[in-house]
């Protein structure tokens, strides 16, 4: 009997945690999924370069869209440009640092800025 009470017992923590583990590695893949067809889209449809993209990060967000991609390109890198990705991959905003800002940058000197109107 005190075998098969360690066996259970080794059941319910194993199951315990892949139950506790699930939601971190449920984030860590979609965030890296994310990544991805943002990056597939910047180089297969909008035919930049890897050399031109500083980083894509897939980032989880507290609002919705739940996943979310930031874009960073080396010739603007005091913007990051936010990307979501669920069904179509579309650019949805954009963020220009403080210190950017503080000379002069506005929307409408952004080089990778794409309005709404042109990504359908």
């Amino acid at each position: 009997m005190g075998k098969r009470k360690k066996i259970i017992s080794l059941i319910i923590l194993i199951t315990l945690a892949i139950l506790v583990a699930t939601p971190f590695v449920y984030v860590k893949v979609n965030k890296m999924i994310y990544a991805h067809r943002v990056t597939e889209y910047l180089i297969e449809e909008k035919k930049y370069t890897p050399a031109e993209i500083e980083s894509v990060q897939g980032v989880w967000s507290i609002k919705l869209p739940p996943f979310l991609a930031i874009v960073k390109f080396k010739d603007e890198p005091d913007v990051e440009y936010i990307y979501f990705a669920h069904n179509d991959v579309l650019q949805v905003s954009h963020r220009i640092s403080e210190e950017a800002q503080k000379k002069g940058k506005t929307k409408s000197k952004l080089k990778h800025f794409v309005p709404m109107s042109d990504q359908e």
